[in-house]
């Protein structure tokens, strides 16, 4: 799946994933993304969905360039 990160909060380490689809955003944490320390609003990824008892999280999330 692709999206775009919509808000990041870098003091907390997590964020909100806004899917290419429009469909509900997706809770992002630090720890579930690949090949960056940190996201910035307005960027574009691929991720993987997992469902959680808190609803869904982004997970092997990977900037496309």
């Amino acid at each position: 799946m692709r999206g775009t990160v919509k808000r990041w909060l870098i003091d907390r380490g997590y964020g909100f994933i806004e899917p290419d689809n429009e469909g509900e955003d997706i809770f992002v944490h630090q720890s579930d993304v690949k090949e960056a320390d940190e996201l910035v609003e307005g960027q574009k990824v691929e991720f993987e969905v997992q469902k959680t008892e808190k609803g869904p999280r982004a997970v092997n999330v990977k900037l496309i360039e």
